[in-house]
């Protein structure tokens, strides 16, 4: 959803922008009710493909945003060199995470729509 919705906010930037997890379920779409609930906000991805994190896509970008802090630790794991380019989401929103809403009901993947929402807007006036 992250990427959907930054891809929107910065088309006009000529900013790249891409996503991979450091779980990721490498191949798999997005999941249909983040899909569903893009769509209902005038967004779509469906395209999206998972791909996992590694040290030469995070050398490829400037800036990498995560959801979590523990996303962060997993990152400089695998690239420690990532360190001053590396930041969550919530950022602007006194660093508040947030949670993966995989395998639960519809309600959480809305709240989450909304951080998300909230954090790309933020980031979008920074970029």
């Amino acid at each position: 959803m992250a990427e959907a919705m930054l891809l929107e906010q910065c088309r006009t930037k000529g900013i790249k922008v891409a996503s991979a997890g450091v779980g990721a379920l490498v191949g798999k779409p997005m999941d249909a009710t983040a899909l569903e609930i893009l769509q209902e906000n005038g967004l779509d991805h469906p395209t999206h493909q998972a791909r996992q994190l590694t040290r030469e896509i995070a050398h490829q970008y400037d800036l990498i945003l995560t959801m979590e802090p523990r996303h962060v630790h997993d990152i400089l794991r695998i690239a420690p060199e990532a360190r001053g380019k590396t930041f969550l989401l919530g950022k602007w929103q006194s660093d508040k995470p947030i949670p993966d809403p995989y395998r639960q009901q519809r309600p959480a993947f809305e709240h989450v729509y909304k951080l998300i929402s909230e954090g790309t807007a933020s980031w979008s006036k920074h970029l």
